[in-house]
């Protein structure tokens, strides 16, 4: 049964009599706040989640499978057929590893081709791990006609920064991120990894939805990996299509500080690690200059480490005042993001739930437009924000 855990009084519907019709229809002297509400829990430090219906969805575990959850008989399945060369994080020694499976989408048309993509940590004998992206059939609980469409090579013992998001543009094209992999900026090696266009780690790739290559892909180069759309990128784990427009979304890992909100543009580059808000780990490294380079700066970033992860765009009806808005979640100090955008233009910043700080890894809409968040627990929770209304007479 769900349980309801304790709100902060921190946002409500200030309610308006000369409300014109671009703006909701409220009822006049309530005032909505935000509460969770625990759905599900019992999950491996859960990382995504694809809704298959409004009561049953896949949820992938970092340290544990890619599982089929039902809220209304609260089971969990796991999933048959997953590649083998995964490799988690359970056991390790190093803190902060973050093998393990990541991000799960289903195709546009999955009702009538039972496609789904995946991303996780694969291993490779006696070469170490990498980011890989595949394509499968899902059916009955189970994986078929496994096929990868990204194997971010070179296979390396590091096990950090791995990235693995994944969205769909408004062009019908896959996007996704790979982590450059490094823990300390003195083992770059001389052209920096995240700015070297023949290495696909640090970059934002694009695919069709069949896993080949977009023939208007930027050219970044004679000898460039032809998938890469954006580099510069230090580790990208959320990314998200604004609603109604073209403009994809996403957050990025800094070092100490150095969290980033950025806007997706073709051929961009987003600096790391020639250009940081924050700071670098390894004090004395000192990274070549970029000749001719143009940097994309961030739309925002954080003064403090937030560690922001799997973003989401809200177009729900039950909290009116923030259609459109911008959710993301944060590892670092459990927090929980909104933005109120103009289009491309952040307007205000507010951060939810103050008194009730979670570890949390997504922030998720159901296909009825109910909000959902994953902890990033060992026991892991879906919780649910839901609208409370109270009298403001």
């Amino acid at each position: 049964m769900a349980r309801v855990m304790r709100y902060s009084v921190l946002f409500g519907l200030t309610l308006c009599l000369a409300c014109n019709q671009n703006k909701p229809s409220i009822e006049v002297n309530k005032v909505i706040f935000p509460e969770k509400e625990v759905i599900f829990e019992g999950l491996n430090r859960p990382w995504s989640i694809a809704f298959l219906s409004e009561d049953e969805a896949l949820v992938t575990e970092k340290n544990g499978d890619l599982v089929r959850i039902d809220l209304l008989k609260q089971t969990k399945n796991r999933i048959k057929g997953f590649p083998n060369d995964l490799t988690d994080s359970i056991g390790t020694i190093h803190v902060g590893d973050n093998s393990g499976i990541y991000e799960v989408l289903l195709h546009p048309d999955f009702g009538q081709n039972q496609t789904i993509y995946f991303s996780y940590a694969a291993k490779k004998p006696g070469k170490g791990k990498t980011t890989k992206f595949v394509s499968a059939k899902f059916k009955n609980d189970s994986l078929s006609d496994i096929t990868p469409i990204l194997i971010a090579e070179p296979f390396t013992e590091i096990n950090y920064h791995y990235g693995g998001g994944m969205a769909i543009g408004e062009d019908g094209k896959l996007y996704l991120t790979v982590g450059e992999r490094l823990f300390w900026e003195h083992d770059e090696p001389e052209i920096p990894i995240a700015q070297d266009v023949t290495d696909p780690r640090g970059k934002i790739h694009r695919f069709n939805l069949d896993g080949s290559i977009p023939e208007d892909n930027p050219k970044l180069g004679p000898n460039s990996i032809p998938s890469i759309y954006a580099i510069g990128i230090r580790n990208t784990q959320g990314i998200a299509l604004q609603p109604n427009t073209n403009r994809i979304w996403f957050t990025e890992h800094g070092t100490i500080q150095g969290d980033e909100l950025n806007i997706l543009k073709a051929g961009g580059n987003y600096g790391w690690p020639n250009v940081t808000t924050g700071k670098l780990r390894s004090k004395d490294y000192k990274p070549p200059k970029l000749d001719r380079a143009e940097l994309t700066n961030p739309t925002w970033f954080w003064h403090h480490t937030v560690a922001p992860t799997g973003l989401c765009f809200y177009t729900g009806s039950e909290f009116p005042y923030w259609k459109n808005n911008l959710f993301i979640p944060g590892l670092s100090r459990g927090s929980l993001w909104r933005f109120q955008l103009e289009g491309d233009t952040i307007k205000s910043v507010e951060e939810l739930f103050l008194d009730s700080r979670v570890r949390s890894r997504k922030v998720a809409q159901s296909p009825e437009g109910k909000l959902y968040l994953l902890t990033d627990l060992e026991n892991g929770q879906l919780v649910r924000i839901i609208p409370k209304s109270i009298s403001n007479n």
